[in-house]
């Protein structure tokens, strides 16, 4: 999907930008064979990410139903969102964000990328996760309070088995600046995993990186650090003209939880240094990011190859879609 010509381009610019960090041969574990769901419950807090001044509150419980669910407390007559594509409702318009819905207009959670993408790397099943309101809590440490939490929650193994899904042969979905994400079967049969090629370029601090990685749950928990990105101006803009907007007067942003690049460097320190380049916005945009959009595929876990080239939510979420409109996922045994 998208313009052939332009993909091709694309292709060619993202070949010849070079690898910054390669863990193409980092050990990672089999496949599991049977699903898991927490062992117990465990709560965090932090400041709202749409309402910064407001405390929000989540809770990480076991289920018995299959996949990840949002359960809002706060609206009690309303049924848990599964975390699945057929309920994104939007991926924002002034923040970039996935926004996951279910039956009532009301009954929606906001910025849910940062939660949901660990389905695909914490070896965790089946979960609930219960909130206090639409608006998810925002941390100094990026996810890693996440992480930290599922860890205390430890995990159970239930009778189930795991499956897995791939795609039947190599899909593109193309967008309008000069991005596309690809989809792909494993290369290797014997031992399928997820593996990751990301590549980002911005006329920023940021510049251009590129990561290849296969997915575990140490490289998760490594990358859980990494805080959404944004530019000098888009701050100057949200602190200005901005204000008209009540999602942006009342963000939760700050100094501390959101890495901040200018034209020439950045405004607070970085974090994911490789050989002294920052590569905190490859690592989130890979594992936080794109990593949630997968996790919308609620049959099964995916594996194969992914490689993305500045690509966004919008694109994430339209590929996943076209995957379903095209029929193209098939379970990894039949493949």
């Amino acid at each position: 999907m998208g313009d052939d010509e332009a993909i091709k381009a694309s292709y060619a610019k993202m070949n010849q930008q070079p690898v910054d960090w390669d863990l193409s041969d980092h050990p990672v574990e089999p496949l599991r064979r049977k699903q898991t769901t927490l062992a117990r419950s465990e709560t965090i807090s932090g400041p709202g990410t749409f309402m910064g001044k407001a405390t929000r509150t989540i809770t990480f419980e076991p289920t018995h139903q299959e996949g990840w669910w949002l359960d809002r407390a706060d609206r009690p007559r309303s049924l848990p969102i599964r975390v699945g594509i057929s309920n994104v409702w939007t991926t924002g318009q002034i923040v970039s964000n996935i926004v996951l819905r279910s039956g009532n207009p009301h009954n929606y959670v906001r910025m849910v990328e940062h939660l949901v993408s660990l389905r695909m790397g914490m070896g965790i099943d089946n979960l609930t996760i219960k909130l206090d309101s639409g608006d998810p809590p925002l941390f100094e440490q990026g996810s890693l309070d996440v992480v930290e939490a599922l860890e205390k929650c430890g995990t159970v193994t239930l009778d189930r088995p795991v499956r897995y899904v791939t795609v039947k042969e190599p899909v593109t979905v193309g967008g309008t600046y000069g991005d596309f994400i690809t989809l792909a079967p494993p290369d290797d049969l014997d031992n399928p995993q997820l593996m990751v090629d990301c590549a980002l370029s911005f006329p920023t601090a940021i510049g251009q990186q590129r990561i290849v990685f296969p997915l575990s749950a140490e490289l998760t928990k490594m990358a859980s650090v990494a805080r959404t990105n944004t530019s000098l101006a888009k701050v100057i803009y949200c602190a200005t003209i901005g204000r008209i907007f009540a999602d942006v007067r009342n963000l939760g942003y700050n100094t501390k939880n959101v890495s901040i690049a200018g034209k020439k460097r950045y405004v607070n320190e970085p974090r994911l240094l490789r050989e002294g380049k920052a590569l905190e916005a490859a690592w989130h945009r890979a594992v936080l990011d794109m990593l949630a959009a997968i996790a919308l595929i609620p049959e099964g876990l995916f594996v194969g190859k992914i490689k993305s080239y500045k690509a966004g939510h919008r694109l994430d979420c339209e590929l996943v879609k076209q995957l379903y409109l095209n029929q193209v996922l098939v379970p990894l045994e039949e493949f």
